[in-house]
């Protein structure tokens, strides 16, 4: 059985227990709630990945959903935040998530959130008045696009609910109620805009609001390398470094509890030079760079998707 205490924190709770009894029956008592019973299904997750459809298996290698979600604990019965989930609940991982987390004995929810309606403007060209109208209703376009897909049957027998939301907005309804959250290459264009509004810092002050105590923050990230110029892996290239991204949850107050390479993909080694024009959409499955050159597609294709981190996060208590 998975908990999402680890042996060291139990450890030092051990040891300033006579010194820190109001906070030994605050952490008692978060452990009871958030903790005990979670533990990854390994069938049931086999088993709803071997139902997805074609175009979503297609993806698996690159992808790893069975070796990320089991690396971060994911369990059936939980209540799962997706951070940017796509439109109208026809994200990649909706329908795994759908039919892992629920089932008919053991309900679950799956609460997808948005970038910030103030973030959306910063990206300008494609976000016009339209777009931004149409975003002030994502929240209920796509709770209503889930529970469509769900009552066809395209998630099985899914006994899983569904709410939504928007980073910025008021979040207080899900106040500690999640027990993890996924940011799935999420954080390139929080990380972007965090210069000019803050928004990197704001949406880890709603994640972390919204875990109760003790939850878990699964990332998967393209990863820029080490060295990389740093405006050039400021996020606009699709790119950030691992250690930003760590150093970003831990000011947030964050524990960092580890990092695995499930995802990652050595052959992926964009140029981070300052004038680099390297990108990850340059890379499969977008290809944006060589649609109509057949030598530099193969090149592209024979790379493969992009180089990515996965790293594990713990809201304490």
């Amino acid at each position: 059985m998975r908990t999402l205490l680890t042996t060291t924190l139990i450890a030092t709770l051990s040891l300033t227990a006579c010194k820190d009894s109001t906070r030994e029956a605050r952490m008692t008592k978060a452990e009871a709630t958030t903790t005990v019973g979670w533990s990854v299904d390994s069938a049931v997750l086999d088993a709803t990945l071997a139902a997805q459809p074609d175009d979503i298996k297609a993806r698996y290698d690159a992808r790893n959903p069975a070796e990320t979600l089991t690396y971060f604990g994911i369990a059936p019965g939980m209540t799962v935040v997706d951070v940017l989930p796509g439109a109208e609940g026809k994200g990649w991982y909706t329908g795994i998530l759908s039919q892992y987390l629920g089932s008919s004995d053991t309900p679950a929810k799956i609460v997808g959130v948005d970038y910030s309606l103030a973030m959306w403007p910063e990206f300008g060209g494609f976000a016009d008045a339209e777009f931004l109208e149409e975003k002030k209703s994502w929240a209920a376009d796509w709770v209503a696009g889930a529970e469509a897909r769900k009552a066809t049957g395209e998630f099985g027998e899914a006994n899983v609910t569904y709410a939504a939301t928007t980073l910025g907005g008021d979040n207080r309804a899900f106040s500690e109620s999640a027990d993890a959250a996924l940011f799935m290459r999420a954080m390139h264009n929080l990380n972007r805009f965090e210069a000019t509004g803050g928004y990197r810092t704001e949406a880890l002050e709603d994640v972390y609001a919204m875990l109760k105590p003790g939850g878990i923050v699964g990332v998967v990230q393209h990863r820029a390398p080490a060295d990389a110029d740093e405006g050039w892996a400021v996020g606009s290239n699709g790119y950030v470094k691992q250690q930003t991204v760590i150093d970003a949850f831990t000011a947030a107050g964050f524990e960092f509890v580890g990092s695995s390479e499930i995802n990652a993909n050595p052959l992926d080694k964009p140029n981070g030079s300052a004038d680099s024009e390297d990108m990850v959409w340059r890379l499969p499955p977008t290809l944006g760079t060589s649609r109509d050159n057949d030598e530099l597609k193969a090149q592209m294709e024979a790379i493969g998707e992009s180089d990515r981190m996965t790293l594990k996060f713990k809201k304490p208590g």
